[in-house]
């Protein structure tokens, strides 16, 4: 448990960090984008996993894809509430702030990495 605690801290750290500092060191637009949604669907799949830690991997893997697909969906969602909310870094972090479909894509992409983790060391 205290692996997986520990892994998701780093990983939260490595997404700001990317957001925060990817393009300063030359990264491509493509990695600080993509990398950030790959490490944020690596979170969600952690953080349900340590939620839940005597589910399966099955199962920690469905509910985190329901979770980053309708975190994904809602963005489709205005209200000037939640528009303002999404400006914040608070809400641009937890929701996010333009739909894309691409991020579903790279949500399942995330968990092979993360169960593969879980799998290998947790």
């Amino acid at each position: 448990m205290i692996v997986r605690i520990l892994l998701c801290l780093s990983i939260i750290i490595a997404g700001l960090a990317l957001r925060r500092f990817g393009f300063g060191v030359g990264l491509p637009a493509f990695v600080v984008k993509y990398g950030g949604s790959l490490l944020w669907g690596t979170m969600v799949f952690f953080l349900v996993a340590i939620a839940a830690p005597g589910w399966s991997r099955w199962t920690v893997a469905s509910i985190a894809l329901a979770i980053a697909v309708a975190v994904e969906l809602f963005r489709l969602v205005h209200t000037p509430w939640l528009d303002a909310f999404r400006l914040t870094t608070a809400g641009a972090l937890s929701l996010g702030r333009i739909f894309s479909a691409w991020n579903i894509v790279a949500s399942p992409r995330a968990f092979c990495w993360a169960w593969r983790w879980i799998v290998v060391r947790c």
